[in-house]
């Protein structure tokens, strides 16, 4: 019995992993060597849940492959070498099967249209020899797609949505794909919980975040107002104080949202005014987003972007003669980087055309 056999041997035995293999086949648990199969791994982040797979990639070397040097009908370890392993940081569904946080050895049964893909809670098995299917965590059935030609075996994420993301095993001119579910609110907000015990607790931007996270994404608007006021008490300020005036307009307490939005505009510096103005402007509510600019014209009218407000509001009444003059005035006090787009602005009034759409 040769020495790299009994190396072989020791390797299924005790699980030393492989640091090279030779054209043989055999292998090398002493040395670091390039490997045949060559080592990949690949990440997906679905919300915040990472997904890694980690795999050998055989070559296809002229060989066929689907029935003969991977049989139909019997496990395959879905790679060369070592277990093909997926890891969830956070529980997912499976072609919408759930399946808790881990790390899973990957293993198929392949078929001529139709595949098995298993998870397995054993992990660091070498390939599929000690299989034992009384270690699946789950087990589902999916369709085999044809596919272009891939000499090397690959995994790669497709059509990744906001909650969801498709792993596809492809080789030769075979693709087995299937959907990996994310529940990103549900476990986003349980995050929050643990993230805001450390370091951001301490922060009014952490609790800011988090409050404006679950007012965008639906979640629970009381815990949202809760999280508000927290990050007001930590430092009452301008951002915290709006997004405070959201939740409350969200909740449908209006008469409380609107003192808090006044009490922020009282605190905003000129530069805040200006972004909310704007921001009320590209959301089609412009009435308003004037009513802002002239705050901030009363109250700083000597800032290049005011000169700006001042020039939209003379566009909007076809005034284009102090409307060109006004956006003359914001380009000269402007940075450098601002400049060139003012300019078009100040072409574009000349011209007598309205900014403001």
């Amino acid at each position: 019995m040769s020495k790299h056999f009994l190396l072989f041997l020791l390797v299924l035995a005790i699980g030393i992993p492989a640091y090279g293999q030779f054209q043989n086949g055999n292998q090398t648990a002493l040395l670091n060597l390039p490997e045949v199969s060559q080592r990949a791994v690949i990440t997906q982040r679905v919300g915040i849940t990472d997904i890694t797979v980690t795999y050998h990639r055989p070559l296809v070397n002229g060989r066929q492959i689907w029935g003969k040097t991977v049989p139909y009908g019997k496990v395959w370890r879905s790679g060369a070498d070592q277990n093909t392993t997926i890891e969830f940081s956070d529980p997912v569904t499976i072609e919408g099967k759930a399946l808790p946080k881990g790390i899973y050895g990957l293993h198929t049964i392949p078929g001529e249209n139709e595949w098995t893909v298993i998870f397995s809670k054993a992990s660091t098995a070498w390939g599929s020899f000690t299989y034992d299917q009384a270690e699946d965590a789950l087990r589902v059935m999916v369709k085999a797609k044809a596919a272009d030609f891939r000499e090397a075996l690959t995994y790669s994420f497709d059509d990744p949505k906001q909650n969801a993301v498709t792993v596809s095993l492809e080789w030769e001119k075979v693709s087995v794909p299937f959907q990996v579910g994310v529940n990103v609110n549900e476990i986003v907000q349980a995050s929050l919980h643990n993230q805001l015990r450390g370091i951001a607790q301490y922060t009014w931007e952490g609790w800011d975040d988090a409050a404006t996270y679950l007012l965008e994404n639906h979640g629970d608007l009381q815990e949202a107002l809760k999280y508000s006021d927290t990050s007001i008490q930590n430092e009452e300020r301008f951002d915290n104080l709006m997004t405070k005036s959201r939740i409350q307009e969200a909740l449908g307490r209006k008469q409380e949202a609107t003192a808090s939005k006044e009490k922020a505009l009282t605190m905003a510096n000129s530069q805040q005014l200006h972004n909310y103005g704007r921001q009320l402007q590209m959301s089609g509510h412009q009435a308003e987003g004037f009513e802002i600019f002239q705050r901030n014209i009363k109250n700083h009218p000597n800032e290049w972007y005011v000169h700006g407000e001042v020039a939209r509001i003379a566009c909007s009444k076809g005034d284009f003669e102090t409307a060109a003059r006004e956006m003359k005035l914001a380009a000269a006090g402007a940075p450098d980087y601002a400049k060139q787009a003012i300019d078009g602005l100040v072409k574009r009034l000349q011209a007598k055309e309205d900014i403001n759409k």
